[in-house]
Formats: structure tokens, C-alpha cells, sequence
């Protein structure tokens, strides 16, 4: 069998979307039942394979999701929401194979990240499936690389990638969310808002993992988590903390307001660029 390394970087080596899921759930599976037992060394690809389809753009020139009773605007969403966790398959894969075997962490990192990686991949899974009842699939609309970006400025630093994907990126998943259920929900898509639900729900425990080994790796720096967050996300993310947050969410996740809110007051303030 091969090493958990190897089996990550094999994740992030495949193009193919739905092999791509299928081999996260597999590897992890692995992990779990113990036929993966070592770390190993294997060095991650600086960007995982992609499919040819979607074409990929900067952020600012990728549409706005409208959620209608028009199916075009739901599978505008659904797509941009698939992409997303077909990135973070890829993170959760990353932060393994680049992290957990040169920073010396415990087994129980291994544990989480794996089972984050697993859980992206039901959702990216349970999105393509729902696109492909709506007479669509994943690849047809362009896509950002906003978040890949992320993980290439956080590369070099397991605090920083902790601090801005988990932490940023997941975290502001959690605020939006709900919204996008209740749209859903008034525009008689149930399906589709009991898929975003879940993937609320599963997502509180990835933000909650971020926040741990955050807060692990400060102490093992003799570091005051909260200002290191905020001195990290100032530095590597470029976008905007923005209200309103879903603090019962946050808060579940046991990711206090004294982490975000002092970044929003900032962000409230900074002259436009």
C-alpha cells in the first residue's frame, strides 16, 4: 500500500473530477481501515491536475449566482459551489502531503485532514450529481482559481495556510450558506437546499479543525493565537473580512469573535483600491 503522501499527492495528480473524488474517498477509507499506516515524504505538486473544462479566470470576471425559479441561475450556483469543493479536495490532500510529515504533527492532524478530504469529496460528489439532474454538468460554466491562489501565497507556512483557508475561505462558507438554503427552499428546489445543508452542517467540523491546529501549531511556537491570526490574514489575504457573520456557526466551530471581528472593523475602514 502506498504511504498517506503518496496516496494524497496521487489525489492532486489526478485530473479527472469524479476519479479525482473517487480516490479521496478511497485513500481516506485506507487511512481509516489501516492499510495506510506511514506518512511517507512525497512532495505535493505545486498545482493539482485539472480537467480541460472549466475554463478558469480571475474572480472578478466570474458571473454573479442569482438563485430563481429559472433553472440557469441554480446551476450557475450549484456549478460555482462544486468548484469550490473540488478545490478543497485538493487543500485537504495539500496540507497532508506538504505539512503533516515535515512539521512533525501528530497523528491525530492526519486524522482530521483525511476526514476532511473525504467529506469534500462527497460533497463535490452529491453537487455533480444534482448538476447532472438538472440537465448540466461540472466543467460547463468558466470558473475562478481564487482558491488555489490562496494555497500557493500559504505554501511555505502551516499557520498561515491554517489561518486563511479554514479560517477565511471555509469560515465564509458557513455565513452564506444558510442564504443560499432559503433560496433555494422559496424557489422549490428542495434537493439542491438539503445538499447545501448538509455541506453547512460538515463544514462547521473543518472550520473547527482549522481553529485547532491553528491554535496547536501558536502554542508549539509559544505564539497568542488570536493576534497571530489576525497578523497572518492581514498579510497573505487580499480580499475583504466581511459582516454579516454566522457567529452560532463560528461558535460551533469554537471559532470566537475576537479572531474576526477586529479584521471586519479594518475592513470597514480601508480606503477602495
Amino acid at each position: 500500500m502506498p504511504t498517506l503522501s503518496e496516496a494524497a499527492c496521487a489525489v492532486l495528480l489526478t485530473g479527472d473530477p469524479a476519479e479525482k473524488a473517487r480516490r479521496s474517498e478511497q485513500a481516506a477509507h485506507d487511512w481509516r481501515e489501516g492499510r495506510i499506516r506511514t506518512l511517507g515524504e512525497t512532495a505535493p505538486p505545486d498545482r493539482p491536475a485539472r480537467p480541460e473544462k472549466p475554463a478558469l479566470m480571475a474572480p472578478k470576471f466570474v458571473k454573479r449566482r442569482r438563485v430563481t425559479a429559472n433553472p440557469a441561475g441554480r446551476i450557475a450556483l450549484l456549478h460555482a459551489l462544486a468548484h469550490i469543493e473540488l478545490n478543497a479536495i485538493d487543500l485537504a490532500w495539500d496540507i497532508l502531503a506538504r505539512f503533516a510529515g515535515p512539521c512533525a504533527l501528530p497523528r491525530a492532524f492526519c486524522d482530521d485532514w483525511v476526514g476532511v478530504a473525504a467529506e469534500e469529496a462527497k460533497h463535490f460528489t452529491l453537487l455533480a450529481a444534482r448538476l447532472d439532474a438538472l440537465g448540466a454538468a461540472y466543467g460547463d460554466l468558466p470558473a475562478h482559481d481564487g482558491l488555489w491562489q490562496a494555497a500557493q501565497v500559504t505554501a511555505h507556512d502551516l499557520a498561515a495556510r491554517l489561518a486563511v483557508v479554514p479560517l477565511v475561505l471555509e469560515a465564509r462558507g458557513l455565513d452564506v450558506t444558510p442564504a443560499m438554503v432559503v433560496r433555494l427552499d422559496a424557489a422549490g428546489d428542495r434537493e439542491s437546499a438539503a445538499i447545501l445543508q448538509l455541506i453547512h452542517d460538515e463544514e462547521i467540523g473543518h472550520v473547527a479543525a482549522g481553529r485547532r491546529w491553528f491554535e496547536h501549531v501558536c502554542a508549539g511556537a509559544g505564539h497568542d493565537p488570536v493576534p497571530t491570526y489576525h497578523a497572518l490574514v492581514r498579510r497573505y489575504f487580499k480580499g475583504m473580512i466581511k459582516p454579516p457573520f454566522n457567529d452560532a456557526s463560528r461558535a460551533r466551530a469554537g471559532f470566537a469573535a475576537a479572531y474576526y471581528e477586529p479584521l471586519a472593523e479594518e475592513s470597514s475602514t480601508r480606503p477602495p483600491t
